[in-house]
């Protein structure tokens, strides 16, 4: 049966399809924008060539993969959902489903923390983590744990974001009033309500969260969900020689894998996942330097935490087609060497 799995470590069926995403090699490109909604992906695949058709796979776990070419190159649109344990499984088995390298932008909405208006597009240089502390009494809210933590800034690829940024400003239209604002820092919760000082009927003792962080990070301008995740895997990457892979055996995975459900071109062709996605081009030839993970983020601002404006549907339809095609247009000009990309032959981009 074809949702077999016999590893417990890195789950794939027996046709090499990852676990959660329902992937194979050959059917995710190496330039790469994510999304939160399987609309704004749509909305997003509605610039791609229509030739070859675009390749979509829909999983019961919530994903959605769209890959084909944009002006000739090849790209996919990622939709994930919500959350770091989201970003986790797309950066993840994405990843593994790769020869070369892996140039991700992210494209979501935020809340300003800031004055900055309703509708712009916020390209950080970084992000940091804010997470509730599980050991923190709630109920009581006396504990000598402080109730959030905070993690150190990880930074955005430079040259990445910078792109992103650029053809955004170079290609937003007269009638969109909002700017491209940059060299910021981002903070990405584990809720959006607690770990965002959002007010509910839950003891969060959240009252002095933002002041808190923008304490710490005067430059602090956005809050979101993702894009820390994304940013701190990126780093995280090795790219010398050291061990990568720990020697512990992972448990058994409960469930079964996700059952995709495929349209537009036919699946890829039987490709084997690189035997080393730490190394491997295309032709499985050793890359130096080695495969990288470049990424970076541009987040609409849909709320603004202070006025408590919150962004008009028709506001969003003309943002999302600027951000996302602009988004686009940076990837695809995107320099990644010939030998750095994954192999087309037998990929659903072939032509």
């Amino acid at each position: 049966m074809k949702d077999l799995v016999t590893d417990a470590n890195f789950p794939r069926t027996l046709d090499q399809r990852v676990y959660h995403l329902g992937i194979r090699a050959g059917e995710v490109a190496n330039r790469i924008i994510t999304v939160g909604s399987p609309s704004r992906a749509e909305r997003i695949a509605g610039f791609l060539d229509a030739s070859p058709a675009p390749f979509r796979l829909a999983t019961e776990r919530g994903f959605l993969t769209i890959t084909g070419r944009y002006q000739g190159t090849p790209l996919s649109i990622v939709s994930i959902g919500m959350g770091n344990a989201m970003a986790d499984f797309f950066v993840r088995e994405v990843r593994e489903c790769l020869s070369g390298d892996m140039v991700v932008v992210r494209l979501g909405s935020c809340g300003g923390l800031v004055d900055i208006k309703v509708g712009s597009v916020v390209v950080p240089r970084a992000s940091i983590a804010v997470n509730r502390n599980y050991d923190f009494d709630f109920q009581t809210g006396q504990s000598t744990e402080a109730p959030y933590r905070y993690s150190k800034p990880v930074q955005a690829d430079d040259e990445l974001r910078a792109a992103v940024a650029k053809t955004l400003r170079d290609t937003r239209p007269p009638t969109v009033a909002a700017g491209v604002i940059t060299d910021t820092i981002n903070a990405s919760t584990d809720s959006f309500y607690s770990s965002q000082g959002r007010q509910t009927s839950f003891p969060d003792c959240n009252s002095g969260v933002i002041k808190d962080l923008q304490g710490l990070h005067k430059d602090l301008a956005t809050f979101e969900m993702e894009t820390f995740q994304i940013l701190h895997l990126a780093a995280s990457w090795p790219t010398d020689s050291h061990a990568h892979a720990s020697e512990a055996a992972a448990p058994p995975v409960s469930g079964r894998p996700a059952t995709p459900a495929v349209s537009g071109t036919q699946a890829s062709a039987p490709q084997s996942p690189p035997a080393d996605v730490h190394a491997a081009s295309k032709d499985g030839v050793p890359l130096s330097p080695r495969p990288r993970i470049r990424a970076a983020a541009a987040h609409i601002v849909f709320a603004a935490r202070d006025s408590r404006e919150f962004i008009t549907p028709a506001e969003v339809e003309q943002i999302e087609d600027w951000a996302g095609r602009g988004v686009l247009e940076a990837l695809a000009h995107f320099a990644i060497a010939p030998e750095r990309l994954h192999a087309d032959e037998g990929s659903v981009w072939e032509q």
